[in-house]
């Protein structure tokens, strides 16, 4: 059995996907992956996602807050970083981690991705890194429909995702120490999932070690009609 299977938890009633039960083991396992470039490679993220000073955030699939955090920095003391994730245990977690001084107010809530409960259009930002996978493939154009559906036109999207090696031992690697879904993750679907939900890709690109990302933005009502 991999790490990553004894670190998921069981799922969900009204989700089949898959949730974090150890946030302590993801903790570990995410320093040890990115070999010393974490905190680096997602302040880069934050910067990524255009997020600005005073921007209401949602981090859907938010985890241990890791991302939340730094999103809570770009965005200052006025801005607002709402996570959402579908397990108690990384929820809690990440209420006892604190933001830097100077940050925004980080605030977590129970939910699922393809099923957001919150209001059309609240937000200015959205994020989500590496939570896709986690969900079956038939429902990752949901939850990336529901980002849609929260952000405000002229809003902005970040997706974020493991990007497997390109070697076959690489792969074998990942698969036994973490889990077959990141190891055969299809990362080069990404931007046609997003473009399918609605958004406009403005970007894309990879983040040393292993990460892909997606840079996007909600269509306001004139764009749209002129598309």
């Amino acid at each position: 059995m991999s790490l990553g299977h004894l670190m998921q938890g069981k799922p969900r009633p009204d989700t089949p996907g898959v949730t974090i039960s150890t946030p302590r083991a993801y903790e570990v396992v995410g320093a040890l992956c990115f070999a010393g470039r974490r905190h680096r490679a997602f302040t880069r993220l934050a910067e990524l996602s255009g997020a600005e000073p005073g921007d209401r955030v949602l981090d859907v699939g938010c985890g241990t807050g890791y991302l939340t955090r730094h999103m809570a920095t770009r965005v200052g003391p006025e801005g607002a970083v709402t996570g959402v994730d579908a397990s108690p245990p990384v929820l809690d977690y990440a209420r006892r981690r604190k933001p830097r001084p100077g940050s925004a107010a980080c605030t977590y809530r129970e939910g699922i991705a393809e099923s957001l409960d919150l209001p059309d259009a609240a937000f200015d930002t959205v994020v989500t890194s590496l939570m896709l996978h986690h969900l079956p493939e038939e429902l990752r154009p949901a939850a990336l429909r529901e980002m849609y559906r929260v952000v405000r036109p002229g809003g902005r999207l970040l997706v974020v995702e493991f990007r497997p090696p390109k070697s076959r031992l690489g792969r074998h690697l990942v698969h036994g120490g973490v889990s077959h879904a990141m190891a055969h993750h299809r990362v080069d679907l990404l931007e046609g999932l997003v473009t399918d939900a609605g958004f406009e890709v403005r970007g894309s690109g990879d983040i040393r070690p292993w990460l892909r990302h997606v840079q996007a933005v909600r269509p306001t009502r004139s764009e749209s009609t002129e598309a």
